[in-house]
């Protein structure tokens, strides 16, 4: 069987395919150490599971105000279990990250509270959730004040400013794990559980939101592990395994997510309503799967750092640096380079393949945005994907995969892409 036929009947040359498995000889190891954290993920998954005595009943599906939903009961407790919190929120009634965010910040802050982020700017629509960007119903309308600490030029916390911004109306305090659409580094769970030690031995009372999306099942710990009161993502990302077809978690202490529960559903209601749908079995399946898919997106996302690195292109992170996230930047110095990447990575879809991807403007972001989506969840960025805002540094952030060889083949394709516009002479 010549393997490379099957490349050649997907648009992809002999010198690129050639190129993509010179880049393979140097990634042995570095795969087989992802292959660990996610057999040890896996366990940790399963062993959640087996203490909730999960069975076919908890498939079932509920309607209307989904009274006494087992199922829906018993996968908040597995999150909890997984992530070693007191409390889980899992529902499909979170319609995106940002949603589960918005639903989180909104519940466990107050009027003439100060929210503060010591990691610098927040992912784009979270700023007219803050209030960055004038907004209604933002937290600043609501009387929520912010703040913020920009990193350091090394991308490192600026500890000396976080100290002097704490004050006595700071009460929630976020930090967005992963880069955003920012080229910076991704932090590691011991970073961040540093950055929390430090701000709970400045002012105990304050709660720690930790944004985990892109993060999850990286490493073998998470941010709650480290004294995170709440940690919170999407199920079309990371934990929902490219099965679940909507919803968002949030996991923590018994105080936030009841505040949580209430603020999605109503006070005096919380936790006690809301129908599954008939989505539970993907709920519980993409979560035993994804620490799997997880790795295969890792992989991937180093492939795509060690290809686009060699041809002279600034990558974040390197080809060599620990990963903390799935997602992979990458300047391509003009915006015909973003979109003849995001072309190739739509092209190489399975769905949606034939669709040519183009600069709009997106619900929630302050410039055209392109993306390069062809999956069977919208806009599942734990499928293979590839966006990014069309501003300078001109830069992509891939991400996803559902399976190694896909990533694989998207990374290949897009490379392909750039070839054919004549901006890559391999």
């Amino acid at each position: 069987m010549d393997i490379f036929e099957s490349y050649k009947q997907l648009g992809i040359s002999k010198a690129v395919y050639d190129f993509g498995e010179e880049v393979l000889k140097e990634l042995k190891q570095r795969f087989e150490k992802i292959d660990g954290v996610a057999e040890y993920n896996q366990c940790k998954v399963l062993n959640a599971m087996r203490k909730n005595r999960v069975d076919a009943n908890c498939f079932s599906a509920s309607t209307g105000y989904g009274y006494n939903d087992v199922g829906r009961d018993k996968i908040e407790q597995v999150y909890a279990d997984t992530f070693h919190t007191e409390s889980a929120l899992v529902r499909p009634q979170i319609v995106c990250g940002t949603h589960a965010l918005t639903v989180a910040l909104s519940a466990n802050l107050l009027p003439g509270d100060e929210l503060l982020s010591p990691v610098g700017k927040p992912y784009d629509t979270l700023e007219e959730v803050i209030g960055i960007r004038e907004s209604k119903c933002s937290l600043k309308e609501y009387g929520v004040s912010y703040r913020q600490v920009d990193l350091l030029d090394d991308g490192t916390f600026d500890y000396e400013n976080i100290k002097k911004a704490i004050n006595e109306k700071t009460a929630l305090v976020t930090i967005q794990r992963s880069k955003g659409y920012q080229p910076r580094p991704t932090f590691s769970v011991k970073q961040i559980g540093e950055l929390i030690k430090f701000i709970k031995q400045i002012k105990p009372s304050v709660k720690i939101m930790v944004d985990n999306c892109y993060g999850e099942f990286v490493e073998t710990e998470e941010p709650s592990d480290y004294g995170a009161d709440m940690i919170v993502g999407s199920l079309i990302k990371n934990p929902g395994g490219g099965l679940a077809p909507i919803g968002g978690y949030i996991c923590g202490t018994k105080e936030c997510v009841d505040r949580c529960a209430y603020r999605l559903s109503a006070p005096g209601l919380g936790q006690e309503v809301g129908a599954s749908l008939g989505v539970m079995t993907s709920f519980y399946q993409g979560f035993f799967l994804a620490p799997t898919v997880v790795a295969g997106a890792l992989k991937g996302a180093i492939f795509a750092a060690k290809i686009y690195e060699k041809l002279g292109f600034r990558v974040v992170p390197n080809g060599t640096e620990e990963r903390y996230d799935i997602i992979q930047a990458v300047e391509l110095k003009s915006a015909d380079g973003m979109i003849a990447f995001c072309k190739g990575i739509q092209k190489a879809a399975p769905v949606d393949s034939y669709v040519t991807p183009i600069p709009w403007a997106m619900p929630g972001y302050e410039n055209e945005v392109i993306m390069a989506a062809g999956a069977f969840v919208q806009g599942s960025s734990i499928e293979l994907s590839a966006d990014g805002p069309i501003r300078e540094p001109y830069c992509v952030y891939f991400q996803g995969g559902l399976t190694w060889y896909h990533a694989k083949i998207g990374i290949l394709t897009s490379l392909q892409e750039m070839v054919n516009a004549k901006l890559i002479n391999l």
